[in-house]
């Protein structure tokens, strides 16, 4: 994303001086020196994602219920070259590990625990994230009777949509959403839009770094950020346009 604003820039700031609109082009470059320094080196990363984890850098203790659900967020599945094996991305196995963390903490209290996958096969890879994962559960100790999965959303807003029927059919009392610590803005906004009382648990934090040279690693968390907010404003617009779907009720789960 940053980077193609990058190319378009300097594009625009090329035609621009191809018609004499000199001050108009050099403009436009200065425009995509301060995004390269700004994205390549480190500051801008590093605001945008320190706003949005700087609310989950921390875990409180957890508060089991007698009913307890830890939903787990699918990060991707990818296909192991020359053969037909599917496995959880790397950006999963976090996810993954806290969940079985938590599985095992809500065991030991002596509550009764569930632990939900939701996530499609949004990649087309023959088998959706929930039953990947599933599997890594089951080798982390979750036992088979307490996964509850749900394979059919395709996105975050899927997530918390598919999972809502699923939940209130359990009866949790406690619900843990499991993900990323970037992730977990964006997915609190969407479980609460359906209703899910959910207490956010991170299970990593990125962040970008600072370099005196620009690094692809810094585009990257760029542009993971702004993906983020650009869901978060487009749940908004939505919102306001009536597009959503519709809210279910606080409290309803």
């Amino acid at each position: 994303m940053t980077v193609n604003v990058l190319l378009a820039l300097i594009v625009l700031a090329a035609v621009l001086a191809r018609f004499k609109r000199r001050r108009c082009s050099r403009a436009l470059l200065a425009l995509a020196l301060i995004l390269l320094l700004a994205a390549g080196c480190g500051p801008l990363p590093v605001w945008l994602l320190a706003q949005l984890q700087s609310g989950y850098a921390t875990t409180a203790p957890i508060s089991w219920g007698q009913r307890n659900a830890i939903v787990l967020l699918g990060a991707g599945s990818v296909r192991l070259a020359g053969s037909s094996e599917v496995e959880a991305s790397l950006f999963a196995y976090g996810r993954i590990s806290k969940a079985a963390e938590l599985y095992r903490e809500c065991r030991h209290a002596g509550r009764e625990c569930k632990v939900e996958v939701s996530g499609g096969d949004a990649r087309w890879l023959g088998q959706p994230e929930a039953a990947i994962y599933a599997g890594d559960l089951q080798r982390l100790g979750v036992d088979a009777a307490d996964l509850l999965l749900e394979p059919h959303s395709m996105n975050t807003w899927q997530n918390a949509q598919f999972s809502e029927p699923l939940l209130k059919t359990y009866g949790a009392d406690r619900v843990l959403l499991v993900s990323s610590g970037f992730h977990l803005r964006r997915g609190m906004l969407y479980f609460t839009h359906f209703g899910i009382h959910a207490v956010p648990v991170r299970a990593d934090y990125v962040g970008g770094e600072l370099s005196w040279l620009p690094l692809s690693y810094n585009f990257a968390m760029a542009d993971l950020a702004l993906h983020e907010y650009a869901g978060i404003v487009r749940y908004h617009v939505y919102d306001a346009m009536g597009w959503n779907v519709q809210a279910t009720k606080p409290g309803a789960l």
